[in-house]
């Protein structure tokens, strides 16, 4: 704040070329505290920053970017990029604070026009921070996550780039209210005292915090694979501190709270190491015991055929039904990849080698038995 300060102790006085040029009438005539030439100079200030502002960008944007695109490294072009803004609004912010401190309204209104500049000028400097240590993450952390093996710092990586700005907004926020004069310490100390009714009030987001530690603690699931949870099915896409984003086989996205994978059942669809599939087939009753073991030696037949199957399997003449002789079919098909492919598969080699051998299948029929009372 001192440097701010001093920014404007040296315009205490107008230069003399303008008091040798304006009218007496402009330098005497005052509004409120301040001279009619006092009030355009602030302007003229206010404006000129806003135009060294806007030419400073358009000079970024022109010459500054086009010669860091010509260098070798990427960090200029990161820095020019990140730093473009919030300098070009620093200037514009500090051109207001020089305005308006040339002017002089009562005691409280100068006061809360210092410290709102204070507030705005800190909070400036904090998002041009935020913005370069998020852009040196993304441009040379990132790259080297994934490169490595282990998938824990893909999940870890998201989270620690949100502490990380979060911790530098809260650093910036504190420091800002501090040098404008408010009383920190007393604003922590209430939160402290206030903590206990606010994390009464706010069970579900602890839950959901604690939910998102064990998975990554028991890692359940990772990046990228499929799970089931609470009746939603989807690949995971992004897992946060408190929740989590599954992307679900109609591309929808949905956000999960992590508390719900403390309270239900975590179906891991990708680690399954094959995929069961259980059919049933019926045979009407007009087929004899040969012909049944026929068909089920051709079940294991067209198992053992296809390389898209492990090989096992279980064929069992397993009930009688109402209208049908029931087989029980199950294999297995080896790559999440094949499922459906596989299945066709097996279901259009069933249809052909069971018309070819002359086996019916049964649908629901009904005999009717008239009896003859006369």
């Amino acid at each position: 704040m001192n440097i701010l300060i001093g920014l404007s102790s040296s315009t205490e006085k107008l230069p003399s070329w303008i008091t040798n040029w304006a009218p007496d009438m402009l330098l005497e005539t005052n509004w409120g505290q301040n001279s009619i030439m006092s009030i355009i100079m602030s302007l003229v200030i206010v404006i000129a920053a806003i135009v060294i502002g806007k030419i400073l960008y358009w000079a970024i944007g022109k010459f500054v970017k086009a010669f860091a695109e010509k260098t070798k490294t990427g960090l200029d072009d990161i820095l020019v990029d990140k730093l473009e803004e919030p300098v070009v609004y620093g200037i514009v912010i500090l051109g207001f604070y020089w305005g308006f401190r040339r002017l002089h309204f009562t005691d409280n209104v100068d006061e809360f026009f210092a410290s709102v500049f204070m507030i705005i000028f800190i909070l400036n400097v904090t998002w041009l921070i935020a913005r370069v240590v998020d852009s040196l993450i993304e441009e040379y952390v990132v790259p080297m996550v994934e490169k490595s093996d282990s998938e824990l710092d893909d999940q870890l990586l998201p989270v620690l780039r949100k502490t990380i700005k979060a911790v530098l907004w809260i650093f910036g926020i504190v420091i800002a209210l501090s040098n404008s004069g408010f009383d920190v310490g007393a604003l922590i100390a209430g939160l402290g005292i206030g903590g206990l009714a606010l994390a009464l009030a706010a069970q579900d987001t602890v839950k959901n915090i604690f939910g998102g530690l064990m998975i990554f603690l028991d890692k359940p699931f990772k990046m990228k694979e499929r799970i089931k949870v609470n009746g939603m099915d989807g690949f995971v896409e992004e897992i946060g501190i408190r929740s989590t984003r599954l992307r679900t086989l109609e591309g929808r996205l949905i956000t999960i709270p992590n508390g719900q994978f403390s309270d239900n059942a975590v179906e891991n669809v990708t680690l399954e190491p094959t995929r069961k599939v259980v059919v049933n087939l019926g045979l009407t009753y007009e087929t004899d015991p040969e012909k049944m073991t026929m068909a089920m030696d051709l079940l294991k037949d067209i198992v053992a055929a296809n390389p898209k199957l492990t090989g096992n399997v279980l064929v069992s003449f397993n009930s009688w039904g109402d209208f049908s002789m029931g087989i029980l079919f199950i294999y297995w098909i080896i790559s999440p990849e094949d499922i459906l492919e596989a299945q066709t598969e097996v279901n259009m080699e069933i249809l052909r080698k069971f018309n070819a051998a002359g086996l019916d299948f049964a649908y629901p029929t009904a005999l009717q038995y008239n009896k003859d009372l006369n």
